[in-house]
């Protein structure tokens, strides 16, 4: 006997990066550098993913850069430019996410936002990326301090989504480990990797 699908979720919990925005720092440092190379191995070497998720827990970007600066000053320039060009490593949508978001905005579906995102760069993400003023709300970590996929952050985005039960909220991320630290927690998932992928699955969950 085929078990029970589960019911319909009523609220969407978005991740930011590489789910809504095309976030992508070695497109800032191909600007920077004469080769590819050299940008790839800053970017894997200097101003890490691992270094940036301080930005995300709220150290600031200035204080993270100094350290970062004294031990490589010949980049310190490079290096500021992760504050001062932050803008420069987005390239608009996930291409089909900006229609795919007007769909569920014209079924009136709850929308939210849970991102590791520094706090500081937020509100200029924010205006430069109109489509995401729909968000009811956006959990932003560098404000909480805390950042996927500790269980906290999930808690607080369901206290601003009114504490509803988890299980009635579709969460969608790009990175596994928080997609499993969601279901952990009761959420329904959808791991991202295409909007054609997740406007199906949206089909079958009824929600478009």
């Amino acid at each position: 006997m085929a078990e029970p699908s589960a019911p319909a979720p009523r609220l969407i919990l978005f991740d930011l990066g590489n789910v809504l925005l095309d976030w992508q720092p070695l497109r800032l440092y191909r600007q920077l550098f004469d080769t590819d190379a050299e940008a790839r191995w800053f970017c894997a070497e200097v101003c890490t993913l691992d270094w940036h998720v301080a930005h995300d827990r709220g150290v600031p970007m200035a204080e993270n850069a100094r350290a970062l600066i004294a031990r490589y000053p010949d980049h310190a320039d490079k290096i500021q430019a992760w504050r001062r060009r932050w803008l420069d490593m987005f390239e608009g949508y996930v291409d089909g996410m900006a229609g795919l978001m007007s769909d569920l905005i014209d079924r009136d579906i709850p929308l939210y936002g849970l991102s590791n995102i520094p706090d500081e760069v937020a509100a200029e993400t924010f205006a430069a990326f109109p489509l995401l003023s729909n968000l009811r709300d956006v959990v932003i970590s560098g404000a909480e301090k805390v950042v996927k996929p500790d269980p906290a952050i999930y808690q607080i985005a369901l206290d601003r989504m009114g504490q509803p039960d988890s299980a009635d909220v579709l969460f969608i991320d790009d990175s596994l480990k928080n997609i499993e630290a969601a279901a952990a927690l009761g959420f329904q998932t959808h791991h991202f990797q295409t909007a054609a992928a997740l406007r199906a699955d949206l089909g079958r969950k009824k929600l478009l």
